[in-house]
């Protein structure tokens, strides 16, 4: 698999397709609502990324920017095999992935400036402690962490954070985890998890990670998530993440659709059986009114983008 992700005009998002996904993606670009391909690195990295542009019988306009707004190419394909090879190639950062296309440098105009911060210390704190509590928790977007940053000191009177500001912030702050991550060895609790939920999905119970923000939200909107034929279903909503991303276990909530006590503890056994074989450890009584707990729990998820 391509450690990318792949948004296309239509809002899919592909996470880490094979070269074949992504030829196949190319290959039916060109109509309404499908003209465009944007390719980010997993983890996504500010400034970097490849797009395509397409319509029905033109040829292909096909732009990678390398780190900096100067560092921002174009070339013009006519052929699919040759952008898919030059995609391909990048995806997997290829050497001599752009020696096919002719390149041109285009002018992205000077960098803007962004002001520092006017923030008291207090502020700051309160800012830098929320966004690196959200990036921790590891589902979010670069994106999503800058609108975090720049909504959150908000008020009625008064908006301390700009757009430029906050996308400045959260960039700093994603590629310092980035750093850490680089560290990590082998499986981490959070892809252990993700592995049970896998499962669990494939035995016909709908299983969601980081879903809705609160349980009064997870527990109206769970049912209609699932395939018709689920049995029951799992998740855990952000305030939940927020808490195993601090250090203090992940609570899951369950239930059977026919909402008998007798189902929703079977559910439950379904649960604590898939966590175990995926190696984590699991707290909870057999009783359908408790949530189950997942503790210890090592929260290193690593980013996306």
């Amino acid at each position: 698999m391509l450690e990318i992700v792949v948004k296309t005009e239509n809002r899919e998002r592909h996470v880490r397709v094979s070269a074949g996904e992504l030829a196949g993606l190319v290959r039916r670009m060109g109509g309404d609502d499908d003209r465009f391909l944007v390719l980010l690195r997993i983890p996504d990295l500010p400034d970097v990324f490849a797009q395509v542009w397409h319509e029905a019988g033109g040829d292909y306009t096909l732009e990678h920017r390398d780190g900096a707004a100067d560092r921002h190419f174009q070339a013009t394909v006519d052929s699919p095999e040759v952008l898919i090879a030059a995609l391909t190639g990048w995806a997997r950062r290829e050497d001599g992935w752009d020696s096919g296309p002719a390149w041109s440098l285009l002018d992205m105009g000077p960098a803007r400036e962004v002001p520092l911060l006017d923030l008291d210390d207090d502020e700051r704190v309160e800012l830098e402690t929320r966004v690196w509590e959200v990036l921790v928790g590891g589902y979010a977007s670069r994106a999503e962490l800058a609108e975090l940053a720049e909504e959150y000191l908000v008020t009625e009177e008064r908006r301390p954070v700009s757009r430029e500001q906050a996308e400045a912030l959260a960039d700093r702050m994603w590629l310092q985890r980035v750093a850490e991550q680089a560290g990590w060895q082998g499986e981490t609790d959070p892809e252990r998890l993700t592995r049970a939920f896998v499962a669990l999905e494939e035995a016909g119970i709908t299983a969601r990670e980081n879903f809705t923000c609160c349980r009064t939200c997870g527990q109206s909107e769970i049912v209609g998530e699932g395939r018709p034929d689920a049995r029951g279903f799992v998740y855990f909503h952000t305030q939940c993440t927020d808490s195993a991303a601090a250090g203090h276990g992940l609570m899951l909530l369950y239930g059977g659709l026919d909402g008998s006590s007798e189902t929703t503890a079977a559910i439950g056994d379904e649960v604590v059986a898939a966590l175990e074989a995926a190696g984590l450890d699991t707290e909870w009584d057999r009783n359908p009114d408790r949530a189950i707990t997942v503790t210890p729990l090592d929260w290193r998820r690593r980013l996306v983008g």
